[in-house]
């Protein structure tokens, strides 16, 4: 075995080595090695099939370095999926997150969101996607962005993404939901904070730049705004909104105390329409009105449960 005890395989995207990040921590089973995977052709369209030769998928290391698999492998995304078999048949023990869309049987666990419907008797079920916010999470951040606690309340921080392929978040939902929010702010005050995602279309983030100018808080639109003040805005919101377009982002945020709001869930199709539905059902978030009232609600913590089950399951 190698002598890294902790792999984390991911293809870079920022929502996967989110997840596979947030469930090494939570199993504190020491310092992961993070492999950033670039496969080749025609593994890059292939994977998590393997044929002959899926061994160079990777590259020369990877290849090297199934030879010593470690203690633990996570995986998150398709791309990793390849990764995480191949360790799997030399021994090691492994996790995939997110649905590989094949037979669960190449890997130890399967950590799939419910919205997925993917059963098996080594399939871990979720609501939403893992993350690390949790209660030292959040004490850390508002000790990082002690500043926005001089911000007038409520505090509203609104988590603006974009479109996908299941849901239309573009310039003219953003000014319907700005709307609503104005009349809020209209009505009680407070201040905003506001971040975009990489995702955000650049007409709606030029909309965005000027329309909060008079309000108090905080607007990023990007690097040139300096650093995201993200985990800031999620430690000491009194209230959030989200745009409805990513389970990630809507993940994290119901991971908070505050109570969030989505803007027009019903905007939303396929497997993340059925992940808010099934949060609107359990009470954790009301869709975005003009009112924005608070409501009573229980974080949403899956990480910690996920870990511990993978812990069991595993034996580690």
């Amino acid at each position: 075995m190698d002598s890294t005890q902790l792999w984390t395989l991911t293809d870079g995207h920022a929502g996967n080595r989110r997840q596979a990040d947030a469930l090494a921590a939570a199993l504190d089973c020491g310092p992961a090695k993070d492999w950033l995977l670039e496969p080749r052709l025609p593994w890059n369209m292939l994977a998590p099939r393997s044929f002959p030769g899926a061994d160079h998928a990777f590259g020369s290391a990877f290849a090297l370095a199934l030879a010593q698999p470690p203690r633990l492998a996570i995986g998150c995304g398709r791309q990793a999926a390849l990764a995480t078999r191949l360790l799997h048949e030399r021994g090691g023990k492994v996790v995939q997150i997110l649905d590989p869309r094949i037979d669960t049987r190449y890997w130890d666990l399967v950590v799939a969101p419910e919205h997925d419907l993917l059963a098996g008797d080594n399939v871990i079920t979720l609501l939403g996607s893992l993350n690390p916010v949790d209660e030292a999470w959040l004490a850390r951040a508002r000790e990082a962005f002690a500043v926005f606690a001089e911000l007038p309340q409520p505090r509203t921080a609104v988590l603006l993404g974009g479109s996908s392929s299941h849901a239309r978040f573009d310039r003219s939902a953003f000014e319907v939901l700005a709307s609503k929010l104005e009349v809020a702010l209209a009505r009680e005050g407070g201040s905003v904070l506001i971040t975009t995602s990489r995702r955000t279309p650049a007409d709606l983030i030029a909309a965005l730049r000027h329309r909060y100018v008079e309000t108090p808080g905080v607007v990023w639109c990007g690097e040139t705004d300096g650093a995201n003040p993200y985990e800031g805005l999620l430690a000491w919101a009194d209230r959030i909104v989200c745009s409805p377009d990513s389970v990630n982002m809507v993940s994290e945020a119901c991971a908070t105390e505050a109570p969030v709001f989505v803007f027009d869930p019903a905007r939303v199709s396929g497997r993340p329409r059925r992940f808010l539905d099934s949060l609107l059902a359990h009470g954790r978030i009301r869709a975005m009105d003009t009112q924005l009232a608070p409501f009573e609600v229980k974080p949403l913590r899956e990480t910690a449960r996920v870990a511990a089950l993978v812990r069991e399951r595993l034996s580690l």
